[in-house]
């Protein structure tokens, strides 16, 4: 397991860590620039949505790569209709073969779960 913690302007290191560990769990080339995407969202919507620090963890089920994002926020639903933004979580969702959101008194959670090695 690894683990990071960033602020806002730690994004590019974020992004950075993301491909890397997705390249060592082996996911496929041609999806690593979907899970970076991902990763990225969820983690600007922590540090810009949350609070001014968060954590990434990173680990591997059955061959899955699985990232938690971890802010110790309170939880903003959105976006609202209309919105120009505010639209990381449903990217996430998409891009992401599994995501669950955990928010309350003690943060903001997300976890996804990306496909590894076939």
């Amino acid at each position: 397991m690894k683990r990071l913690r960033f602020r806002l302007p730690d994004l590019p290191q974020v992004r950075q860590f993301a491909e890397d560990e997705a390249r060592a769990s082996g996911i496929p080339d041609e999806s690593i620039g979907d899970f970076v995407i991902a990763v990225n969202e969820v983690a600007t919507n922590a540090v810009t949505h949350g609070a001014d620090h968060a954590y990434l963890r990173t680990w591997t089920v059955n061959g899955d790569l699985v990232i938690e994002v971890h802010d110790d926020g309170t939880w903003k639903p959105g976006p609202r209709p209309g919105a120009v933004g505010g639209m990381g979580l449903w990217v996430a969702r998409l891009l992401s073969s599994d995501l669950t959101l955990r928010a309350g008194s003690g943060g903001s959670t997300v976890i996804m779960r990306f496909p590894g090695k076939e």
